[in-house]
């Protein structure tokens, strides 16, 4: 893996949390590989979750009524995105690999990770019609989702109150990583960390650290519905 490039995009405002830890034992173990290792600290960033007019440099495509959609895609084409847009984007098609690491709110991420999904992967720049899914425009590119809950892993299961937590990872994994053409790696979820001992949050950071170790030769899972669902 020397020479491998790897963003991680990271949404926790306490650095000092087990998120923080996460991130940091990621930054570590990657960069003792000799990955080149970029962080994304959204909170420390103050990065803007909303979509506006302020995404958009200059002159509108049409004035008379706005679209973002439309707007982001003919910005992108002209490099006329905002400059947090630019440096993001550039950080993504820099990368190998991209690890989202987050606590799980509400069955999905912050929304200062939601907000770059929204803006960063702008039409043109992650996907263009039809070249979604399998075609989108950042394959080649792997992504791992790692997150903390605050339900025990016993809930998050097919019969448990939440349902099995693959279903979340559905819009995530699915609906943004796999639509824009990124091949996606097994989730890394650690469990209520807030509710076990000292000595087990130290297991699942040592666990992390392990895993990272052989990331490289790890498969992709199967891009479909049935490993969400069945």
């Amino acid at each position: 893996s020397p020479g491998r490039k790897v963003l991680i995009v990271y949404a926790h405002q306490e650095p000092k949390s087990f998120n923080g830890s996460l991130k940091t034992v990621a930054v570590e173990e990657l960069s003792k590989q000799g990955c080149s290792v970029t962080v994304s600290d959204l909170y420390a960033m103050q990065f803007e979750p909303r979509a506006t007019r302020s995404d958009i440099v200059g002159c509108l495509h049409n004035p008379e009524e706005f679209n973002y959609g439309v707007e982001t895609w003919e910005a992108y084409k002209r490099g006329g995105l905002s400059s947090d847009l630019v440096e993001e984007q550039k950080k993504v098609q820099e990368a190998d690999l991209l690890i989202f690491q987050f606590p799980l709110y509400w069955f999905s991420m912050p929304a200062i990770m939601k907000g770059w999904m929204d803006r960063v992967l702008a039409q043109g720049f992650a996907y263009e019609f039809p070249d979604c899914y399998d075609s989108g425009l950042l394959k080649n590119k792997l992504a791992l989702f790692s997150f903390t809950t605050g339900g025990s892993r016993e809930m998050y299961t097919k019969g448990g109150i939440s349902g099995d937590i693959r279903y979340l990872l559905w819009p995530m994994q699915h609906g943004i990583m796999h639509f824009c053409g990124v091949k996606v790696l097994a989730p890394h979820v650690c469990f209520a960390p807030e509710f076990v001992s000292e000595e087990k949050r130290k297991e699942m950071l040592v666990a992390w650290a392990q895993r990272l170790k052989t990331l490289w030769k790890e498969e992709p899972i199967n891009c479909s519905s049935e490993w969400y669902f069945k």
